[in-house]
């Protein structure tokens, strides 16, 4: 298998291993990701840890096969769904993370960056270009000048880069994601749903904010703020089941 899938304690690990491409995904490998992300969240996860086998995340898009535009349609439809997912995902990030990797990593709300790991967006030594949507991810995760800098001059920016300009949330391996992962399965999915929908959407967007605006007063009236409530008063760890 091109990904590996486990679930325990409510935290879902898929590790992508296609260690003789240093993890490039093609086609299948992509459709692959996306049906174990489907299947942990329908398997009840409260977080995803996304990571890659051999020591590498993922060097990219595998350009041994023909990427073209179908290919990255797909892969729009692979990343805004991961992106939209209800649940924290975490980015177990080492060695490479470029191209392609850094789409799945810009795609996961937290990022846990090991020293080997290395960054780019090599878009320009390829005659290639990348959505609107990545390039809104790269300048909001890494900053504009980052953005710019990666995306313009084909950069290759280190963990230091990383954890400098706020790429990288926390340092460490995939020990660190899972910890991070475990806390955040804990938590209130209500709020967190909530939070990712309001963290996303746009100012001018209606839908989306009336989305936020649902996710908000479902939070409040829900049992789960008893229960946070009722917790915090007595001094114990919650038990959220997210109703």
């Amino acid at each position: 298998m091109t990904v590996h899938a486990s679930l325990a304690d409510r935290v879902a690990v898929l590790t992508i291993d296609r260690q003789h491409r240093r993890n490039a995904l093609d086609l299948a490998t992509l459709d692959r990701l996306h049906d174990e992300v489907v299947a942990a969240l329908d398997a009840g996860a409260r977080a995803l840890v996304l990571t890659g086998a051999g020591g590498h995340f993922c060097a990219g898009a595998d350009l041994t096969d023909l990427e073209d535009v179908s290919f990255t349609r797909r892969l729009a439809e692979v990343l805004q769904h991961l992106a939209a997912a209800p649940v924290v995902t975490v980015a177990a990030v080492d060695g490479s993370c470029m191209g392609l990797g850094m789409q799945l990593a810009l795609a996961c709300d937290v990022r846990v960056v090991d020293a080997s790991a290395r960054f780019a967006v090599p878009v320009a030594k390829l005659g290639l270009m990348v959505d609107h949507w990545t390039l809104e991810r790269l300048a909001r995760c890494w900053g504009e000048g980052a953005a710019r800098h990666l995306a313009l001059t084909a950069a290759v920016l280190d963990a230091d880069d990383a954890w400098r300009l706020g790429f990288a949330q926390q340092r460490g391996g995939l020990d660190d994601a899972l910890a991070l992962a475990t806390r955040a399965a804990g938590l209130s999915p209500l709020s967190q749903a909530g939070t990712k929908v309001g963290l996303d959407v746009r100012p001018d967007d209606e839908a989306g904010l009336g989305r936020f605006e649902a996710a908000f007063a479902h939070a409040w009236a829900s049992e789960d703020l008893v229960e946070g409530r009722a917790a915090f008063a007595q001094r114990r760890p919650p038990v959220f089941r997210g109703v």
